[in-house]
């Protein structure tokens, strides 16, 4: 994560914060109060829909009718808010501190965001992006070396690990291994399955070549 956080106070104006993210060239501002609690988050996306740039969110009377009022009351916050306040996202998805990448990851494909801040008893200590995880993949330790299987033990390793992917059940295959070169036959729905059963093949140690002869079948003709 990066501890050096550029934050800012929710009774600060609109166009402070507009001028802070460009001059610091970052993409959102965690809001807090005087003691470091974070209160919300105002980001580019916040500030995008704003009348002084006629680019607010316009919805017709007769489509007004059946949209949420919150949402509407929501968009036109946004649009001519003049306080941090006004337009900061809150609640705010977060992380603290001992969260594990692999949830980082999934609260931003989740709720469709870049950045999570992190927080100590409720204060902002940093905040992770997606450049951070990116970081991390950088720096991660490669793969050791590890015992080599024979031929019917790494066909076997293979298999097992294919039957844990809840995408692969389906698949018709059969694995060719002589001398650690594997060959994969079978037919799948999909293109994306093909692929990942070669990638899956190929992180198995002592696998030394993969050869994907898979393809794809429309499901119910596959041929035996």
């Amino acid at each position: 994560m990066t501890t050096s956080v550029v934050c800012i106070k929710p009774d600060a104006t609109v166009l402070e914060a507009a001028r802070l993210l460009l001059g610091e060239r970052i993409s959102a501002l965690p809001v807090v109060d005087p003691s470091g609690k974070l209160l919300g988050i105002v980001s580019e996306g916040d500030l995008i829909h704003r009348t002084e740039i006629g680019s607010e969110k316009r919805v017709s009377r007769w489509k007004s009718l059946f949209e949420d009022q919150g949402v509407l009351a929501r968009d036109y916050l946004k649009a001519h808010g003049r306080r941090v306040a006004d337009v900061m996202t809150h609640p705010v998805v977060m992380a603290e501190e001992e969260t594990e990448l692999a949830v980082v990851a999934a609260r931003m494909d989740q709720f469709g965001i870049k950045r999570l801040p992190v927080v100590r008893d409720g204060k902002v200590v940093g905040i992770v992006s997606r450049a951070n995880l990116l970081q991390a993949l950088v720096s991660a330790p490669g793969t050791g070396a590890q015992a080599a299987l024979d031929d019917t033990a790494l066909r076997s390793e293979i298999f097992k690990r294919l039957e844990h992917e809840p995408w692969s059940p389906a698949l018709v295959r059969n694995i060719i291994v002589q001398d650690g070169n594997v060959e994969i036959w079978g037919y799948a729905d999909t293109a994306a399955q093909c692929e990942a059963c070669g990638v899956l093949v190929a992180e198995v140690p002592g696998v030394k070549s993969v050869t994907n002869h898979m393809v794809v079948t429309p499901r119910g003709v596959y041929m035996w």
